[in-house]
């Protein structure tokens, strides 16, 4: 076996493999973590209100739950150097912590707009740092950053929430990069239409201007034109993930997710397409 073959093949021991799974109190965090403690796996998961996860800590010896707020630097690193010593290293980190805010671009304060980014961009980006240091150590690590079909195309009522997941996937896409020589792999989880509490409770809503009525009536009725996945089976299939000697930089979660995807990229093309000569002419091509 190679030094290469190590590097991509999963650390193991007797308890399994080790997590770390941020936003773990319920939806797919509460659904990663179950999935990963079911087949013998130990997961530190975290939440910033830590009761929510006693009754998983109760049933689980190898879960350890942690207090978290992702837009607490200071706790962020604390939290991560006490996973690390409980686990003894972590192989899959997954961010997952993160909320969706829903409001037109007008109606976004600047305050919204910085918290939304607080959470879902700084907050895995200060995860990772936190963690790198011990997988680059150890010459192995996976990193999974939950993101959506929202971090590939853009919809109506969600700009905010657009831009922190169109910004995580382009700092994820580079992570992958500059950490691949580590025998480090990267995975961005594109999810579509799940029954999470993303647009529930957990959502934050803007001040809404009437003009924008027909617009979130629009965006309302597209929300529930389909029926809602299933985040354990999503779990599921995220453990197939883990599991692959070669995981892919990004992969879809839910039956409408690969034709929406793709009918955004169909368009864009198109549209590029269209608009070539416009490149040349921009260029001083002469065309």
């Amino acid at each position: 076996m190679t030094d290469d073959d190590l590097n991509t093949t999963p650390r193991t021991h007797e308890g399994g493999r080790t997590w770390l799974i941020t936003g773990a109190s319920r939806g797919f965090g509460r659904a990663f973590a179950e999935a990963a403690l079911a087949r013998g796996d130990r997961v530190a998961a975290t939440a910033r209100d830590v009761a929510a996860l006693a009754d998983l800590a109760a049933d689980h010896p190898a879960l350890l739950p942690l207090r978290l707020d992702v837009t607490d630097p200071a706790a962020v690193a604390s939290r991560v150097a006490e996973a690390e010593e409980w686990s003894g290293g972590l192989d899959i980190v997954v961010n997952n912590a993160g909320y969706g805010h829903f409001g037109a671009v007008e109606e976004v304060t600047d305050a919204e707009l910085r918290d939304q980014l607080e959470t879902n961009l700084f907050g895995p980006h200060r995860v990772v740092r936190a963690v790198l240091p011990g997988m680059r150590a150890r010459g192995t690590g996976h990193l999974v950053q939950v993101s959506t079909i929202g971090g590939v195309g853009a919809f109506t009522n969600l700009g905010a929430y657009h831009a922190s997941k169109w910004a995580l996937e382009a700092m994820s896409e580079s992570l992958a990069a500059e950490v691949s020589p580590f025998g480090i792999r990267v995975t961005i989880v594109e999810p579509a239409g799940f029954a999470t509490d993303w647009a529930g409770s957990s959502a934050r809503r803007s001040t809404q201007d009437v003009a924008y009525d027909p617009m979130r009536a629009q965006a309302a009725a597209r929300r529930g034109a389909s029926a809602p996945g299933d985040p354990a089976a999503a779990a599921r299939v995220l453990l197939d993930v883990v599991d692959s000697p070669e995981p892919p930089l990004r992969v879809l979660f839910g039956a409408a997710a690969p034709a929406t995807v793709r009918g955004i990229y169909e368009r864009r093309l198109a549209e590029w397409s269209a608009g070539e000569h416009l490149a040349h002419r921009a260029q001083g091509a002469g065309v």
